[in-house]
C-alpha cells in the first residue's frame, strides 16, 4: 500500500489517476444536484414556521459542511507536503483553497440572506458567523500567501504552516454554537441520536451534501490536473500529452 502511495505522489501518475477518476465524480455531481434541487425546492413541503424561506438550507447547510471538509482537506495535505515533501500533496492543496473559499462564501451569504427575515439582521457578530468569516479570511490568506512567493516550494512551506494553525478554527466553528449563546440555531443533523428534521426535508439536505462533495473532488482534480500541467510543461511526458488533447 505504502509503494501504490508513494508511486501516486509522483505529478505525472496523479495527473492521470485524477483524470480517470473525474468522471465517476462529475456524473454523479450532475445526477445528485438536479435530484436534491429539485427535491429540497419543489417536492419538500413548506415549514410550518418559516415557511418556503427554509428551502435556502439546502444550499446553505451543505455549503456551510464543506467549508470545514474542504479546509481539513487542505490542511491535511499541505501537512503532508510540509513533512514528506510530496509535490501531488501541494497541488492537491493549492486546488483546495479557491473551492473552499468559494463554498465559504457561498455559506455566509446564504446565511445572510436567510438571517434578514429570519433575525431581522443581515449579519450578526455572534460566534459561529464570526468564526466562519475568519475561515474565510484563512482561505484568502493561503491564496495570497501562494501567490506572493515565487519559489515554489517556500511557498509550500508558508501555506502549509498557514492552513496547519488555522485548523483550530475548525472545532470553533463546529461547537460554536454549543459553547457560546449566539442566534444561530443549534445541531439538527450531526447531534447525537435522532435528527430534528423530518425525513422528507433531511433526505434532499444529505443529497444535496453528497452533491457538493463530489463537486469538490471533480473541480479539485482538475483543478490539479491544470496546475500540474503549468508546473511540469518542460517536461516530454506534458508535450505528448498537449499533442493529444
Amino acid at each position: 500500500m505504502f509503494k501504490a502511495i508513494t508511486k501516486l505522489a509522483s505529478l505525472r501518475n496523479f495527473y492521470f489517476f485524477a483524470g480517470k477518476l473525474i468522471p465517476w465524480f462529475g456524473w454523479p455531481t450532475l445526477i445528485l444536484l438536479l435530484v436534491g434541487l429539485y427535491w429540497g425546492l419543489v417536492v419538500a413541503p413548506p415549514d410550518y414556521q418559516q415557511k418556503d424561506s427554509y428551502r435556502i438550507i439546502f444550499i446553505h447547510v451543505p455549503a456551510a459542511w464543506m467549508s470545514l471538509f474542504v479546509y481539513m482537506a487542505m490542511a491535511f495535505s499541505a501537512a503532508t507536503s510540509l513533512i514528506w515533501k510530496t509535490k501531488a500533496s501541494e497541488v492537491f492543496a493549492n486546488s483546495c483553497a479557491p473551492i473552499g473559499a468559494a463554498f465559504t462564501f457561498l455559506a455566509l451569504a446564504t446565511g445572510s440572506l436567510w438571517g434578514k427575515p429570519m433575525w431581522g439582521t443581515w449579519w450578526e457578530w455572534d460566534a459561529r458567523l464570526t468564526s466562519e468569516l475568519v475561515l474565510l479570511f484563512l482561505y484568502l490568506g493561503y491564496i495570497a500567501l501562494q501567490s506572493a512567493i515565487e519559489d515554489r516550494r517556500t511557498a509550500a512551506r508558508a501555506t502549509a504552516i498557514l492552513a496547519i494553525v488555522g485548523v483550530v478554527n475548525i472545532p470553533i466553528i463546529h461547537f460554536s454554537v454549543e459553547w457560546w449563546f449566539t442566534l444561530h440555531q443549534g445541531p439538527t443533523v450531526t447531534k447525537m441520536g435522532k435528527a430534528s428534521m423530518d425525513s422528507s426535508m433531511l433526505i434532499p439536505l444529505l443529497i444535496m451534501a453528497v452533491a457538493f462533495k463530489t463537486y469538490f473532488f471533480t473541480v479539485a482534480f482538475m483543478r490539479s490536473r491544470n496546475e500540474i500541467l503549468e508546473r511540469e510543461s518542460h517536461t516530454k511526458w506534458v508535450q505528448e500529452e498537449k499533442e493529444r488533447l
